[in-house]
């Protein structure tokens, strides 16, 4: 069977949990609230619900159609409604969550399978909590969204760290490509956590947030989460940065190393080059050149120079 595109499950006045609720059963006298859950729904399902039978502004059934680049929360007569990014099964890639929020209903509308609405969902019966009222519901995805952020950001944290704590000039050529790849994903986190951050602060800060002041306290403490997963990001991107610095520094001391034995061995063939191209010139008369050990004399005084400036050289510390 394949998944349930949409969804109702409402609360009664005796706190009871009724799952596989039609829409015209919310109407009922004994339900107080329900929660409508749509998932990938139809251009003709998603119009009737939010546009002919909630009479949502046109403004947020657009946005909830199109992707909205940033969170945010816009507010309306009798309802909020909330932009939402949370990460999916396919990595960093966030994907978008709509809710409006009233006193009577909570509307979910996501085009991505979520697991925070799954969970919230499966526990709805469980939590007494949850089940007081609509706002309870949204603080709670909320707070599940932003508890499924903390499992990449303490990953990327400990894999530095790893990097970091190994990093010899052996390892540095091949961890920077890798740390480049993990500054790209702590720019992804940045794009998606800071702005759910600002939006906490605008929820905590609105008079028009309905029912905020009953809720403050949980809304602060996922503000505080996303403060801190803020701080954790930052955190890891001046540790990049660090990495980086270090292999470029390895990298440099590296370079001097070869280019201080090429300059030692330059300046110690340099005499030796010169001996040899003095006599290998044709003139007719070189003295040295009759004599009987004139060959041995100069391979003895080449051997001796050569190896008289490898023991200075040995001595100034060069080949070390």
């Amino acid at each position: 069977m394949g998944e349930i595109m949409i969804r109702i499950c409402a609360i009664t006045k005796k706190n009871e949990v009724l799952y596989d609720v039609s829409l015209e059963e919310t109407k009922k006298e004994n339900i107080v609230w329900y929660w409508l859950d749509l998932y990938k729904p139809t251009k003709e399902e998603y119009t009737y619900i939010l546009q002919d039978h909630f009479k949502f502004h046109p403004l947020a059934i657009e946005d909830c159609v199109e992707y909205v680049q940033r969170p945010k929360v816009d507010f309306y007569d009798g309802y909020n409604f909330l932009v939402l990014h949370a990460f999916g099964e396919d990595g960093l890639e966030p994907h978008e969550i709509d809710l409006f929020v009233s006193d009577r209903y909570i509307v979910s509308f996501h085009f991505s399978h979520n697991n925070a609405i799954e969970r919230v969902w499966k526990t709805l019966g469980e939590k007494k909590r949850i089940k007081k009222s609509p706002l309870n519901v949204a603080h709670t995805i909320i707070d599940q969204i932003v508890d499924d952020y903390f499992a990449p950001v303490y990953y990327i944290e400990d894999h530095l760290n790893a990097i970091d704590d190994n990093l010899t000039g052996e390892t540095a050529g091949s961890v920077l490509e890798e740390v480049f790849d993990i500054r790209a994903d702590l720019s992804k986190l940045r794009r998606t956590i800071i702005p759910m951050r600002d939006l906490l602060y605008r929820i905590l800060n609105s008079t028009r947030f309905y029912g905020i002041s009953d809720h403050e306290i949980y809304f602060k403490d996922i503000h505080d989460h996303l403060l801190k997963l803020t701080e954790m990001i930052e955190a890891s991107r001046e540790l990049t940065a660090d990495i980086r610095d270090s292999y470029f520094s390895l990298n440099s001391h590296h370079m001097n190393n070869i280019m201080k034995t090429l300059t030692v061995f330059s300046t110690i063939f340099m005499p030796l080059t010169f001996i040899a191209g003095v006599y290998g010139m044709n003139f007719a008369h070189m003295p040295e050149l009759g004599g009987k050990y004139s060959y041995f004399i100069c391979l003895i005084l080449m051997a001796l120079i050569g190896g008289g400036m490898m023991a200075w050289f040995y001595k100034k510390g060069w080949f070390k």
